[in-house]
């Protein structure tokens, strides 16, 4: 039985636990990170599923790791690279299309095709959406307050942060209707189409059991649109995959001393005197440290690692309360080509050939598959992303094969009156004819498919229902209550133990910002643990 004793220990590897020892490594503390399995990264990793063909397993496009983390930790200097995607493709049928570009004249162009009045007024949305989104990403970096405390120093905290963002003025209303409003009737505010609104209302249904329709959706939408992007590291593909990312943050901390560990399953966080003072593998190996990170979701670190005696009872409650029931899932596909959409022309559309797809043609279409899932059966025509990424990342496939990532909805975690292991082949063939509609014969160059539905998920990064943001991105689980009402600033009740996964403020995607953040309130208690 091994033992060692650190500064700091996480527990688990994934990009956002590697970003959290990686600053703490920077500041001098002795971290250890201890990871379940046999790869760091969660669900940012790179791995082969079919001999010859690597694919980003679960994560599959760069949009939303912070600029002040790539530069902080040196990540293009130590080898990111990302590489472009194009303008992103709608498929409406086998006939149309639309084109959602950054420039906002183009953009409007296309939605006018389908209505003159959608197309007028689409640059003075994407104006006003652009400034709402830039008032949420000065709230990405905050620590949440806790706004019931009344002691000098919460209160202290929750003026400085309402006087930061005094200037917000009437657009407080605005984003109160983003929290509460279903993406459809928010857009409908600007937009008559359904098409229209389903391009713009898409993002709030990835990831997450709800439609357009959906109450609290528009937030979601917001959410997928808060990437800040500084020159060469944008948005796009990154070169090897999104593995690449969590080895390079892996990288940035060993160069100050990051001790980084594979299977190596943490089971217990042990507490004494109500202080975490170390924690035990699976094979027994124990490990002290002044401060212990969790990266895994709240629900595995509270109700499985630590005894929940150790808990307030309220707390206890909120945990199990907490929404993760995932619907979300992903295909990797080894192919002899990508996907030839009938409806796309390489001179109309101004480039070869599509490698970022969405498929979700109508609100109609959108909620239809969500009602599917509220039956407790998967979508009969799913929504879904499709990525081709070896169109411009020669380094995932064997020449001229492809690599095809298609994420969507909905495969709910749990099917009423049969199995998955029962529907898995119906489900896959589902899909593949969904693609087959708008690209016909795409499935006959399919050469293998590794299929993740939501226990598939579950059981290999170890997040709840499979769910991919540790938690539904609802109001009632979003900053100061995430994940639980007065420890949402990366602290537990249990002194010494803090949280830095996707179940803590902002919530899930590959941004580094959960980690980032709670890595600076570990330092600032630090002289006191």
């Amino acid at each position: 039985m091994a033992q060692g004793k650190y500064d700091v220990i996480v527990i688990g590897g994934g990009h956002n636990g590697l970003t959290c020892g990686a600053y703490l490594s920077r500041a001098g503390k002795k971290v250890l990170v201890l990871e379940r399995r046999p790869v760091i990264g969660g669900a940012a990793v790179t791995e082969e599923f079919t001999p010859g063909f690597r694919s980003s397993t679960f994560s599959y496009v760069m949009s939303i790791l912070h600029p002040k983390i790539i530069r902080e930790l040196e990540l293009r200097e130590l080898g990111l690279e990302v590489l472009p995607a194009t303008d992103m493709f709608c498929p409406i049928g086998t006939d149309n299309y639309i084109i959602l570009t950054g420039d906002a004249t183009s953009t409007a162009e296309q939605f006018g095709r389908f209505s003159r009045r959608d197309g007028a007024i689409y640059a003075e949305f994407d104006a006003w959406l652009e400034g709402a989104a830039a008032h949420m990403r000065k709230l990405l970096l905050e620590t949440p307050v806790d706004p019931s405390k009344r002691d000098f120093r919460n209160l202290r905290r929750t003026f400085d942060l309402v006087w930061r963002y005094r200037k917000i003025g009437n657009r407080l209303y605005d984003l109160v209707d983003l929290m509460v409003m279903s993406a459809d009737d928010f857009l409908k505010r600007w937009f008559e189409h359904s098409v229209t609104r389903a391009v713009l209302g898409y993002y709030s249904s990835i990831g997450t059991f709800a439609s357009p329709k959906t109450p609290g959706s528009a937030y979601v939408l917001l959410h997928h649109l808060m990437g800040e992007h500084e020159g060469a590291g944008g948005w796009g593909f990154v070169r090897g995959g999104m593995g690449r990312i969590s080895e390079l943050i892996a990288q940035s901390g060993r160069r100050h001393g990051m001790e980084i560990r594979t299977d190596a399953e943490v089971v217990s966080v042990e507490v004494s005197n109500g202080r975490a003072v170390k924690v035990v593998t699976k094979t027994g190996d124990e490990h002290l440290a002044r401060a212990i990170v969790s990266n895994a979701s709240c629900k595995v670190t509270f109700n499985q690692l630590v005894d929940e005696k150790h808990l307030p009872d309220d707390f206890v409650k909120h945990i199990e309360n907490y929404r993760t029931f995932s619907t979300a899932f992903k295909i990797n596909i080894a192919a002899e080509a990508p996907p030839n959409f009938a409806a796309f022309n390489p001179t109309k559309c101004g480039f070869e050939a599509p490698n970022y797809v969405h498929i979700g043609p109508t609100v109609e279409y959108l909620h239809g598959a969500y009602e599917d899932a509220c039956d407790g059966r998967y979508s009969r025509r799913p929504f879904m992303t499709l990525v081709v990424p070896t169109m411009v990342d020669d380094s995932l496939a064997p020449p001229d094969k492809h690599i095809i990532n298609a994420f969507g909805g909905h495969a709910p975690y749990k099917l009423d009156g049969t199995t998955w292991d029962a529907e898995r082949g119906a489900f896959t063939e589902t899909v593949f004819e969904t693609i087959d509609e708008l690209a016909p014969g795409f499935s006959d160059g399919v050469i293998e498919s590794q299929v993740l539905l939501p226990p598939d998920i579950e059981r290999i990064i170890n997040s709840p229902h499979g769910h991919i943001f540790h938690g539904e991105l609802a109001l009632e689980q979003l900053f100061f209550q995430r994940p639980a009402p007065h420890y949402a600033d990366y602290r537990s009740p249990v002194d010494g133990l803090y949280q830095c996964g996707a179940s803590t403020h902002p919530g899930g995607g590959v941004s580094g910002i959960p980690g980032h953040n709670a890595a600076r309130e570990v330092l600032k208690d630090w002289k006191r643990l």
